[in-house]
């Protein structure tokens, strides 16, 4: 597994365009997003966040439920060499604080009003998060916060982007090494502040790769692990076709 997770992307979404990657069970019907629907979205978030400033090297937090569009974020910000970093998604916002200082994060992704809501009031803490992007906008209408704008606006400046340099996104995940850093985790904080564990691609692949050996799993698997949010009438699961279960 010597690749990294957004390499992985482009082979599968190459090898098997039209199989799904993904489904979230939406009111009791399962939407299916396809490997190339979920590269194109990748790509485009990519674009939209390297034309915002996201750089190679720096972090971006991201926080939520297990939804599809959060997992194609993280995969947009290691495309173009970023760093995700996953909070706790019931974390207090006071527990943001530390994460997002250490981190020195300026980029931000959080799923709803709850999480939005979270960020902005910890952010004179934080004055140098700048970028706020969410996906779910409802309670958010209203809000006018300096920074804060829906993740279609940036996925639509993506697409136009990508339009005029086609070939950006895959020049900046044909840079990414398996030892680069893939992601930061921070632990609870339970015995002071929290740490950061950093992971590389390698790191992530190769023990995820030992689990699908270990339970023989192969490409034509369907791996659904399920995640409901009280409420919302969604569930989400991821299916796999090759990619190993765990790297989700």
């Amino acid at each position: 597994m010597q690749t990294t997770f957004p390499q992985l992307l482009l082979n599968h979404s190459a090898q098997r365009a039209a199989e799904p990657a993904m489904r979230e069970k939406e009111y009791g019907i399962w939407q299916a997003m396809s490997w190339a629907d979920l590269g194109t979205l990748v790509e485009h978030l990519a674009c939209g966040l390297h034309q915002a400033g996201l750089r190679r090297g720096e972090h971006m937090v991201v926080i939520g439920a297990n939804r599809p569009r959060l997992y194609a974020t993280m995969l947009a910000v290691q495309s173009i060499g970023a760093i995700p970093v996953p909070l706790y998604q019931d974390a207090a916002a006071p527990e943001c604080v530390f994460p997002i200082n250490n981190a020195e994060v300026r980029f931000a992704f959080a799923e709803d009003q709850e999480q939005v809501d979270k960020l902005l009031e910890i952010r004179e803490q934080c004055p140098q998060l700048c970028n706020l992007y969410f996906d779910d906008p409802r309670g958010l209408r209203n809000y006018d916060e300096p920074g804060l704008a829906p993740l279609d606006d940036l996925l639509a400046a993506g697409k136009a982007f990508a339009a005029l340099h086609p070939g950006f996104f895959k020049a900046e995940v044909n840079q990414a090494k398996p030892d680069d850093v893939a992601a930061m985790f921070f632990t609870s904080g339970t015995t002071g502040n929290p740490k950061g564990v950093v992971h590389t691609h390698n790191s992530l692949l190769n023990r995820a790769k030992a689990g699908a050996d270990f339970d023989k799993l192969t490409h034509a698997e369907e791996v659904l692990p399920i995640c409901r949010r009280p409420g919302s009438g969604k569930t989400f699961s991821a299916t796999h076709n090759g990619w190993p279960a765990a790297t989700w």
